[in-house]
């Protein structure tokens, strides 16, 4: 499994951070813009959402490791080519242009990657059952390491290097990825059949309650946690005069401390259960999103903010292992793609929200969100302890080798995405 999911899937975590961390950076670099920056950043998200749905079907086509690989070394291609152009063509004018292009191209290709390597991900849980969370637990503490490291490593390559090295070694780590491509097979179901694409992927989530709910509660959680990414910068500068490298500190610190609370999570599941854990992390998020909105100091928004991406995190193995358990092999791609833009939609709703609310309204805004945040996932917890407890997944407060004694075999539970 080291080999065959861990390693690929470590390589394009980094590639992925730093084409969503790194980009618009670079943009910035080259155009010296704020607002092409801010554009590029646009550029580079709408499409990845679209292309959520396009790679489930691709991927539940083809298998992971065909749409892996692919879209690995095509974009290794074009940040190699978007390097040589800007190292041979340095006029200001092209800059922009390839800069602006290589945003939404990159983009596209880095979700493409992401949906086939969670699809590898799902595969490998199936194949371990009673250690389901714990593969998650590994694959999303990759993903939280690499979004702490890959914009740290992208400024560092852009300010002392330049583009090119920058760009060249997103390159490689592409490249890299591709190289170790997921040895987990997820059998392609074919051309013809007709079980592919959105409308499958939203029939077969609403065939799975317990995924549903939970889809739910994290859908109005993440209205709260869109709301506090794109006010942030706002409240932070213009409420509370810090800087901008403040504001991205309190973001660091929260993936910190989303990272110890994944490795945390994986341990108390084993010791008491998917839902046990699943609730005291909705409640730790609930609260603390709660109290942000009373926040009116940064320490303490540091603090309160990664207490919430600690609770988030143990939400996010939650969400990661029942999917990988539920959703059938055969549209696990095109449900994940589903649940990915279901769970991604209500982040650029924030940032428009924020455009229109007057910063000193920002934590009235805040506090309804967090109200629908507890609401929401009150709701969706109340409804998951009353349904039938899908098999093998230690959901309840029961020892695993109780579990193991009457099923024949350990019992397991199920990001993600993940934010992403």
């Amino acid at each position: 499994m080291l080999r065959g999911v861990y390693l690929p899937r470590t390589a394009d975590s980094v590639a992925f951070a730093m084409t969503t961390y790194g980009t618009p950076l670079l943009v910035l670099a080259a155009t010296g813009s704020p607002g092409l920056t801010g554009l590029a950043f646009a550029l580079e998200w709408l499409p990845r959402l679209g292309a959520f749905v396009v790679a489930g079907t691709l991927v539940d086509r083809l298998g992971t490791a065909q749409v892996f690989r692919a879209a690995c070394v095509l974009r290794a291609l074009v940040v190699l080519t978007a390097a040589l152009l800007l190292v041979v063509h340095g006029t200001r004018a092209l800059a922009e242009v390839i800069v602006m292009v290589l945003a939404p191209v990159s983009g596209v290709l880095t979700e493409f990657s992401y949906v086939a390597a969670e699809t590898a991900g799902g595969e490998a849980s199936r194949t371990v059952r009673g250690r389901a969370h714990q593969v998650q637990s590994a694959l999303l503490g990759i993903d939280q390491s690499a979004m702490l490291a890959g914009p740290v490593v992208s400024g560092l390559l852009l300010e002392y290097g330049g583009p090119a090295v920058m760009l060249g070694m997103l390159a490689g780590f592409s490249l890299l990825a591709a190289a170790l491509s997921p040895r987990q097979r997820h059998n392609p179901i074919g051309s013809t059949s007709e079980k592919i694409g959105l409308r499958a992927g939203w029939l077969t989530l609403r065939s799975l309650p317990g995924l549903a709910w939970l889809v739910g509660g994290l859908l109005a959680s993440n209205v709260a946690i869109g709301l506090l990414q794109a006010a942030m910068p706002v409240i932070v500068v213009t409420e509370l005069g810090r800087s901008s490298s403040d504001a991205g500190l309190i973001w660091s610190a929260a993936a910190l401390a989303s990272l110890l609370a994944v490795t945390a999570a994986r341990r108390a599941i084993d010791r008491w259960g998917l839902w046990p854990v699943g609730t005291a992390s909705a409640a730790i998020a609930a609260t603390a999103t709660l109290a942000v909105a009373q926040a009116d100091s940064y320490s303490g928004y540091l603090l309160l903010i990664a207490a919430l991406m600690a609770g988030e995190g143990g939400l996010t193995v939650v969400l990661r292992t029942m999917r990988s358990h539920l959703i059938p092999p055969s549209v696990f791609g095109s449900t994940l793609a589903v649940t990915i833009l279901l769970l991604l939609l209500p982040f650029p709703a924030a940032g428009l929200l924020v455009a229109v609310v007057p910063p000193s309204d920002l934590g009235i805004a805040v506090t309804g969100a967090a109200l629908l945040q507890a609401l929401g996932l009150a709701i969706a917890f109340t409804r998951l302890r009353r349904l039938p407890d899908p098999p093998d997944l230690p959901l309840r407060e029961e020892p695993i080798a109780h579990a193991h004694h009457h099923t024949g075999r350990a019992t397991g539970p199920r990001p993600l995405p993940d934010h992403h």
